[in-house]
């Protein structure tokens, strides 16, 4: 599957930079670019690209405004678009906004050019990203803020017990096949959990997971009981 990508940054040159760095990706098309947040809203809505990579400081409309209009103007019934925010400022403000807004990752400029390609696949696929020097710190801390602000949801009532397995797994920054390793369960059936999850939490995608654990208090270490486990997979 080719990966359709919307660049938005207000500096011609980086925004060149990414083109060529994203065009070389084989599973990677970008097929736009924009200057500012209003044009990478008009975009997004006349191109629905997979992913866009959205600058945060743009004139006429910054790229926390923009993330915002693009994920109210979402189809919750389709995959994308997505946003990955990609920074200069390793502020937790703008992470914390990035969340809020509904970005689905966060990054700086200055990681390897490879971890942009990686990142653009993650989150094209619905993963959770984010900086590793923000991680923790900063969504921990914005899911206490917004726990004061609304009460505990009562959907997690919704959830099976293995279900609530793979919830706090996703909230310690496990990807499906590490969860299948932890569970004993074949990767395919992570894969339905987590669309059960996301489904009955009226979750966008996994960034979202994770706040959702952290916001109820689901992030503890705690270790499966065997008793609870699968039968390992054979292969």
């Amino acid at each position: 599957m080719t990966i359709r990508v919307l660049i938005a940054d207000d500096q011609e040159m980086i925004r060149d930079g990414l083109v060529s760095l994203l065009s070389a990706a084989p599973d990677v098309e970008v097929v736009g670019e924009a200057a500012n947040g209003r044009e990478a809203v008009e975009l997004t809505r006349s191109l629905m690209p997979d992913v866009v990579v959205m600058d945060i400081r743009m004139p006429e409309m910054d790229g926390l405004a923009a993330t915002a209009e693009i994920m109210r103007d979402r189809d919750p019934d389709t995959p994308g678009p997505r946003v990955l925010v990609l920074t200069t400022f390793d502020l937790d403000e703008y992470v914390y906004e990035a969340l809020g807004a509904g970005a689905s990752g966060f990054l700086l400029k200055d990681a390897p050019a490879a971890d942009l390609i990686t990142g653009v696949r993650v989150v094209a696929a619905g993963e959770a990203l984010l900086a590793p020097s923000v991680t923790r710190r900063v969504i921990g801390d914005f899911a206490r803020r917004r726990r004061h602000e609304r009460p505990r949801q009562d959907a997690l009532a919704g959830l099976t017990p293995r279900e609530g397995d793979v919830l706090r797994l996703i909230a310690r920054g496990l990807s499906n096949a590490e969860i299948a390793g932890e569970l004993y369960l074949a990767e395919q059936t992570v894969k339905s959990h987590v669309g059960n999850v996301l489904t009955k939490l009226s979750l966008r995608d996994r960034t979202q997971a994770v706040v959702y654990a952290y916001e109820n208090g689901l992030t503890g270490r705690d270790p499966v009981p065997e008793s609870e486990r699968g039968t390992p997979p054979c292969g």
